[in-house]
């Protein structure tokens, strides 16, 4: 089985087929580009082959190149496997792009066109901009773009060298730094692609055979290239190269080595020919691949994304779709449910107490209807469709027939008890009951129910249109089928699960509350806000605690802490927040919603700066901390709960904890999530800071003894409990 095919037709096209096989995407291999090379020669070498078009068996072009292979280079022969392995792609694509020439007098060669039939990212655009002319489907649904810097790593098959010297450094720059997608017409007035039409392989085929040889010679192996704005030392291309590193820096704060290494492939690149310009960019791309932050990033926003997404948790069941969900509460969370739900096809029944309130919850999703709609990426007949979906009702009675209810009322056991008994006594024996919940156990909300084996926990994050993670609670009583209910669910919706077991806080809330507490104390030891809030950026965090309590609400983090200290006693840890935080709240300061938090805003509720009045209340020391200090105490605050919530089994795989983490509440993604971070710090180094930590501050530091296990040992956690090991 190949994943290159070629036929030859009458016309003396050669058409070079794409189509993996066993796989609904196309994805790159090192043995696929050699099939594909050889291809190339064969054609090249065939005189009674006039041109070349390259396009796809499948509905899209390509995802990209399968990362696993780029790591596999890595693990078999380091830096120069990487090195060895990128040089063999350039030199693939730089055969395309010549296709024949002589070398001196650019004439000879034969036209290569690219022809897409939809989606092309990565190595599924680079290998287009090394043909002649890129021809793509007006396909709305279609995403063109390079978004490498996304998992960590940049575009290094030469996207990065083409784009720049095609579109500028300046215009290329969301492209690369940003990773953007375009549909096919944006790309096409973008400068990525040459031409959007109903059939990509027809208008490709008809170019070849009309085009001439001048419409084969790229603009860089031209005489007199010139790139766009300007080259390093001119004057406007100067001025580029110092704002796009400031951009960088101010975005990334120095923790992301891709957009820097990227930026000095451009830099470096944009002053030698183009061939040696291909071999610095694949040296900056190994350096990255080198650096253990690509590796873990790769690791948890590509490979244990993907795997979660697939269900690699899933236990075994059969099938459970959802096909009727009915979703109790129509407040901002049920209405984003509803929403989400719908949009995925779902038939949705949306209960409230009151018909007003119904209605409102059911308006939501017009809305973001209407939102969609005004920037062109939804329809009315889709609006129209989507809204049909839902049925905004006081009457139980229309949960009849829902396979999966979702429960989304105020955050009170009664009121919970009461909606779960009124729902079960409508619904078919073998639905499945899911509480939406961020704090209440699950095992304690489960009683209120006549079947606790089909009681389930799923917290959706806020909003949740937007959040892409949910983390699914099991109760004591849980059984599969309502796992892989919930699981298939989150499928469905287009969301990535976790499955986590029943514990206070769960799994996300468990390590944001320390992170957020953490920070708040420091204010409460007189350390400068403003030290507090950018040592956490610093550590590629992308709120600092003081913003992100501001988001949520205050009054929100004084009722948690009332209910936690309530239920631990004389065990509760945190009095020294709570006097900033009950502080706070009597002041009338309860976040952005009240437009006055720990930040002050003005009157449209734009963050303004920091509020002056905590200097008043809270005065600074005249010591003040490390940053070094600041950023351990605010990482290993969180960090530490994650590995608490592994040796409590409270989590149950690591690539949970670190996918959740990362799309939960934002956790460092450069480090790849907490146990990632752990990893490349060492457990060993992670110990002796603890230790530090505890000696300084408390216990709250002190080292769990599964990590202090793992130091006495030279353990990792990836090397322990990867690949979906269970925590023993």
């Amino acid at each position: 089985m190949t994943d290159f095919t070629m036929s030859r037709g009458d016309d003396g096209v050669a058409v070079i087929t794409w189509d993996v096989p066993g796989k609904s995407m196309n994805v790159l291999s090192m043995d696929g580009a050699q099939e594909l090379n050889d291809l190339i020669d064969q054609a090249l070498a065939n005189e009674s082959v006039r041109g070349i078009v390259i396009t796809s068996g499948k509905k899209d072009f390509a995802a990209g190149m399968d990362l696993k292979v780029i790591a596999g280079m890595k693990e078999a022969n380091g830096a120069q496997g990487v090195f060895d392995g990128v040089m063999t792609l350039h030199r693939l694509l730089r055969k395309i792009e010549l296709a024949g020439m002589d070398s001196k007098t650019k004439k000879g060669g034969k036209p290569v066109a690219a022809a897409l039939p939809g989606t092309a990212l990565g190595i599924g655009l680079e290998l287009p901009l090394a043909t002649h002319r890129i021809f793509v489907a007006d396909n709305p649904k279609a995403k063109i773009g390079l978004p490498e810097i996304m998992v960590g790593i940049f575009p290094g098959a030469g996207g990065t060298t083409r784009l720049v010297r095609k579109l500028g450094a300046m215009v290329a720059a969301p492209f690369l730094l940003e990773g953007k997608l375009s549909e096919p017409k944006k790309a096409k007035a973008a400068g990525l692609v040459d031409e959007v039409v109903e059939d990509p392989l027809a208008a490709a085929k008809a170019w070849v055979l009309e085009a001439k040889e001048a419409d084969l010679v790229k603009p860089w192996d031209a005489k007199g290239y010139k790139m766009p704005g300007g080259e390093p030392f001119h004057p406007a291309g100067f001025m580029t190269f110092v704002g796009a590193s400031a951009m960088v820096h101010a975005k990334t704060m120095g923790v992301y080595p891709a957009a820097k290494a990227l930026l000095s492939a451009v830099y470096e690149g944009a002053q030698v020919p183009f061939d040696q310009a291909l071999k610095i960019e694949a040296r900056w791309f190994t350096n990255v691949l080198m650096n253990p932050s690509s590796t873990a990033m790769i690791r948890s926003l590509f490979i244990n994304k993907g795997a979660l997404e697939k269900g690699a948790n899933r236990p075994e069941a059969p099938d459970q779709t959802v096909r009727k969900v009915g979703i109790l509460g129509a407040g901002m969370m049920g209405a984003g449910i509803a929403y989400v739900s719908a949009k995925a096809g779902i038939e949705v029944v949306l209960i409230d107490a009151a018909q007003a309130s119904a209605d409102k919850g059911k308006a939501y999703s017009e809305g973001l209807m209407d939102k969609a709609i005004s920037r062109k990426k939804a329809t009315e007949d889709q609006k129209a469709e989507l809204l049909a979906r839902i049925t905004a009702t006081t009457d139980y009675a229309a949960l009849e027939g829902c396979d999966l209810i979702v429960e989304a009322v105020f955050e009170d056991p009664s009121v919970k008890a009461e909606v779960t008994r009124k729902a079960e006594a409508v619904i078919p024996a073998d639905a499945i009951f899911a509480t939406n919940t961020s704090t209440l156990p699950i095992s304690d909300l489960a009683k209120a129910s006549a079947r606790p084996g089909q009681f389930i926990g799923i917290h959706f994050f806020s909003p949740v249109d937007k959040m892409a993670l949910v983390e699914i609670i099991k109760g004591r009583e849980t059984g599969p089928v309502a796992v892989a209910k919930a699981l298939d669910f989150v499928r469905q919706i287009r969301k990535t699960p976790i499955v986590v077991n029943d514990a206070r806080f769960f799994y996300a809330n468990r390590c944001i509350i320390p992170y957020i507490n953490e920070g708040i104390r420091l204010v409460a030891e007189g350390v400068n806000p403003t030290l507090v809030e950018n040592a956490a950026k610093m550590m590629g965090m992308p709120l600092g605690p003081l913003q992100l309590v501001d988001e949520t609400s205050i009054d929100l983090g004084v009722k948690i802490a009332k209910a936690t200290r309530a239920a631990m006693g004389d065990a509760y840890p945190d009095g020294a927040v709570d006097e900033v935080l009950f502080w706070m709240a009597d002041q009338g300061r309860m976040g952005r919603k009240a437009a006055a938090g720990f930040y002050a805003y003005d009157e449209a509720g734009k963050r303004q700066g920091l509020w002056e009045g905590l200097d008043a209340q809270f005065p600074r020391a005249d010591d003040q901390p490390s940053l070094e200090e600041v950023q351990h105490r605010l990482m290993f605050a969180q960090t530490l709960e994650a590995v608490r919530a592994l040796e409590e089994g409270v989590l149950e795989d690591i690539r949970e904890g670190d996918v959740g983490a990362i799309l939960g509440w934002g956790y460092a993604p450069w480090s790849g999530g907490p146990f990632g971070w752990l990893d490349i710090l060492g457990a060993e180094r992670a110990v002796a800071i603890c230790d530090q930590l505890a000696g300084a501050h408390g216990e709250r530091f002190a080292a769990p003894a599964l990590l202090r296990e793992m130091a006495a040992k030279g353990d990792s956690f990836y090397g322990r409990f990867g690949a979906g090991k269970k925590a023993a």
